[in-house]
């Protein structure tokens, strides 16, 4: 319980910005037993500028409507719970354990804040008592590959690298066989963000895989997603061509706390059928936290 609370009030932190900005004036809205039309009206529009999407909040307004006819007074924010969290529990994080060395490739366009997530999760699992392996595999960037052994440095754990303009593909095969060896349980590879065509994205992997999977015949185990949630919906565009073309199993949402969009995760999750594995709600080496579907909303109500 004591942790579930933690996670609430993580969140609570993260969503400050979407609550102040958008949600506060829905404090007096979801306190109402009874609402009109003209206030069902700036729920709907303080719900849409929270970026929570169209169809979630037609969804709720219909639901409201209903609860309306058949009942005099009723809880709106209660109904807001419910409906949110009937999109949120349709696809559940899937929990990061290591029943063997588990192999997880970070994907997204620079700016998004990979490289950093990728040096927060390394954080996150150390704390954890497990042993990671960080593979610097952006090699098209000297500074990701800087920025990665700070933060090796930082959590404590191993960087393997290469110089600037190296084969991804064959860092990525070095890693692998080091983790293999030493039966490291995480191995955690940065790749470029700067793929601009699908067709050079789906190479690029496709040869990361064939290295990975010389060494480890069923890598990588996980390929996360980073998107920036302070591009709102814009973002979802992004996340549908790398799941298509670079085989995303889970999603990674950060700057979460620098939004007044903390909504568009139900959006996302609505339209990409992923579930969400870790969000970022604060610039902290322990601001990665795992996505918890209560705890989001439990944060994002709290109005």
């Amino acid at each position: 319980m004591a942790l579930f609370t933690g996670l609430i009030d993580k969140f609570r932190q993260g969503l400050r910005r979407t609550q102040e900005v958008v949600l506060r004036p829905l404090g007096h809205l979801l306190g109402l037993k009874k609402l009109d039309e003209d206030q069902l009206l700036e729920l709907e529009d303080l719900l849409l500028q929270a970026d929570l999407g169209v169809h979630a909040v037609d969804r709720l307004m219909l639901r409201l409507r209903f609860e309306l006819k058949r009942s005099n007074e009723i809880d709106p924010k209660a109904i807001l719970k419910d409906e949110l969290l009937k999109v949120l529990h349709q696809q559940p994080t899937r929990p990061f354990v290591a029943p063997s060395t588990q192999v997880v490739l970070l994907v997204g366009v620079n700016g998004v804040g990979k490289t950093t997530t990728l040096g927060k999760l390394a954080a996150h699992l150390k704390g954890r008592g497990e042993d990671v392996l960080v593979v610097a595999g952006d090699t098209f960037r000297a500074a990701a590959i800087d920025q990665l052994e700070l933060w090796g440095e930082r959590a404590g754990v191993p960087v393997i690298r290469n110089q600037m303009g190296g084969d991804p593909a064959a860092i990525a095969f070095d890693g692998a066989t080091s983790a293999k060896a030493k039966g490291t349980h995480w191995v955690l590879i940065d790749t470029a963000g700067r793929l601009h065509t699908k067709d050079h994205l789906m190479k690029e992997l496709d040869k990361i895989r064939r290295s990975l999977q010389k060494v480890i015949p069923d890598a990588p185990h996980r390929v996360l997603l980073v998107l920036d949630a302070t591009t709102g919906q814009n973002g979802i565009h992004q996340a549908e061509a790398f799941k298509q073309a670079a085989g995303v199993t889970d999603l990674v949402l950060t700057k979460l706390d620098g939004s007044a969009k903390g909504g568009v995760v139900v959006p996302i999750l609505e339209r990409l059928k992923l579930p969400i594995a870790f969000v970022g709600v604060g610039e902290g080496v322990d601001d990665l936290i795992p996505f918890d579907a209560d705890a989001f909303v439990d944060g994002l109500l709290d109005v």
